[in-house]
């Protein structure tokens, strides 16, 4: 009876330290705690964090940091508590395809301003084409922090 109650407690150790070891070989990953849409903007309070076991296999790259996703834009639907694949976010858009926007010219002390319409979307510092309202014209721009299109030197 002894040794069952020896092995017995050699069993419940080995168990715990093999628990442990798995404990410490997890991966924590941030996760939408509620589905976010295409378009959404992703904040802090959208995502929770998950533990993953370290041989899980995932299909893409992922996001390993909250950081990296707040503010971003969702491309596609996120599901409740699967990881978020590197590609499903990008930077929020500052200016929409044919919507209106200010373009901007300034060199010097010069400084001219008028309107066009992009012909695609933007995130901050992309270099897009611009359709001038007034003369029809296709020009090219970098998009600023403010929406503006900057033309000319940048």
């Amino acid at each position: 009876m002894k040794n069952f109650v020896q092995l017995a407690l050699m069993a419940t150790i080995l168990s715990v330290g093999t628990l442990q070891g798995a404990v410490a070989e997890e991966r924590i990953l941030p996760v939408p705690a509620v589905t976010i849409y295409p378009g959404d903007t992703i904040q802090e309070s959208m995502l929770k964090d998950r533990a993953f076991p370290e041989n899980y296999r995932y299909r893409t790259a992922v996001v390993e940091s909250p950081r990296v996703l707040t503010g971003k834009m969702a491309r596609r639907t996120l599901r409740p508590g699967e990881p978020i694949p590197m590609n499903a976010v990008d930077d929020p858009k500052l200016v929409t395809r044919g919507v209106q926007a200010q373009i901007v010219f300034e060199e010097g002390g010069l400084s001219i301003m008028g309107v066009g319409i992009p012909l695609q979307s933007g995130t901050m510092g992309e270099t897009i084409q611009v359709k001038n309202v007034d003369s029809g014209r296709i020009i090219t721009g970098r998009v600023q922090a403010d929406g503006r299109i900057r033309i000319g030197v940048y």
